[in-house]
């Protein structure tokens, strides 16, 4: 399905908020999708092509890994891109094709978390959150192009104030490295409710 006009998207009912420790949000997202914390079992559900996208209990956040990378896009992307923005949809303008595909700013730091997974097995993680990235170029924004503050910030939220939430990881597989890779995930995006001394009604059972 592809959408072609998003003047014509409607919000239906409220957004859901986080009152009462996120409940309802943890209702939503735990209903129906199973937890898992052993990657080995999801590296091997995918590599059978069983899964691409899943959510994943860490037992231990164990560091947030920060590395510079690339400042560029590579210019084979570059290409594909220019491509995509040449070539006209049925239902776009050339300058809304063009706007779609327009180059955004790279992120010039890879972020990752290492943890353990319920077996007690050490993996390292890259986030590729739409997220984070958002958050280090605000925060770029805000300390006026200092990258080390602005790095800081995003250690701030994504190591010390999320290592006293209730974390989970929503994993996903990367079309390059889907079904063969020896750990084809990444992590797409953080859900972090506040820790809990009762159990939720809503507390997901662990897949096995």
């Amino acid at each position: 399905m592809k959408i072609t006009d998003i003047k014509g998207i409607r919000l239906l009912g409220k957004p859901v908020g986080t009152e009462k420790k996120w409940e309802e949000r943890k209702r939503i997202i735990f209903r129906n999708n199973p937890i898992y914390d052993d990657l080995a079992v999801l590296i091997d559900k995918a590599n059978r092509n069983e899964l691409s996208l899943a959510i994943f209990k860490p037992r231990e956040i164990m560091d947030f890994v920060v590395e510079e990378t690339e400042r560029d896009w590579p210019k084979d992307k570059l290409s594909i891109l220019k491509q995509k923005a040449n070539q006209l949809s049925l239902f776009q303008s050339e300058e809304e094709v063009k706007k779609e595909f327009s180059v955004v700013n790279k992120l010039p730091y890879k972020f990752s978390y290492r943890f353990r997974d319920g077996q007690g097995k050490e993996a390292t993680l890259m986030i590729e959150d739409w997220e984070i990235g958002a958050l280090y170029w605000n925060c770029f924004k805000r300390e006026k192009g200092d990258e080390k503050k602005a790095v800081e910030l995003v250690k701030r939220k994504y190591w010390t104030e999320f290592r006293q939430k209730d974390i989970y990881l929503f994993l996903g597989t990367t079309k390059q490295f889907h079904g063969w890779a020896k750990n084809p995930f990444v992590i797409v995006g953080v859900f972090y409710p506040p820790l809990e001394k009762q159990p939720s009604l809503f507390e997901p059972s662990i897949q096995a």
